[in-house]
Formats: structure tokens, C-alpha cells, sequence
């Protein structure tokens, strides 16, 4: 089981690379978000097998409490750059289905 500094440090780094996949969401930086966000899970999978203590201490829980809220805003503020991303790429791969079912339909390419 994580000491309770040791599970505020974990979500301090969480918090900082949420700020880091703001950026690369804001730039477009596809590859990058991935990579952070998986550095993000794995913190977070830690946190849920290593940790089942709760801060005893009020300042402990306000900071955990103000690092999550936190990581949550930026989540809010990644999700508003990557869902028209996200709806474009499903339209483009919706468009490519449709075309093989017609082409498949009507034997085109033969």
C-alpha cells in the first residue's frame, strides 16, 4: 500500500502531464496525447491497485481534492479539441464502409 505522500506525488505527476496533453491537444499532437495518456493509465492503474488508504489528514484530502478537480478540467478542455477530431475521423471511416457496401453491391472494381 502507497503512504499518502506517495499517492499526492503520483497524482501531482498525473496532473502535470494532463497539463502537458492540453498542449498537445491544443496542437494537434496526435501521437504525443497518445503517448501521455498512456503515461497517465499507468499512474492511474498504480494508484488503484497500490492505494486504498484515504488522506486522514484535511490538507491532504483538499490537495488530492484540488488535483483531481484539477486533471478533470483539463480532461473537459482535451475532449473540446479532440471530438471534432474524433467525429471527422468517424465520418472519413464511416464514408470508406459505406463505399465498399456499395461497391461490393453493385460489383464495382470487376
Amino acid at each position: 500500500m502507497l503512504p499518502m505522500a506517495a499517492q499526492i506525488e503520483i497524482y501531482e505527476q498525473m496532473c502535470a502531464l494532463s497539463a502537458r496533453m492540453v498542449e498537445a491537444a491544443r496542437a494537434q499532437d496526435w501521437d504525443n496525447l497518445v503517448a501521455l495518456e498512456e503515461a497517465v493509465a499507468g499512474l492511474r492503474d498504480t494508484l488503484m491497485h497500490e492505494s486504498q488508504a484515504m488522506p486522514s489528514a484535511p490538507q491532504d484530502a483538499e490537495k488530492m481534492r484540488s488535483l483531481i478537480q484539477r486533471i478533470l478540467q483539463d480532461d473537459a478542455e482535451i475532449r473540446r479539441h479532440t471530438e471534432p477530431w474524433m467525429e471527422q475521423v468517424r465520418r472519413f471511416l464511416t464514408g470508406n464502409t459505406r463505399k465498399r457496401q456499395v461497391d461490393q453491391a453493385y460489383g464495382a472494381g470487376s
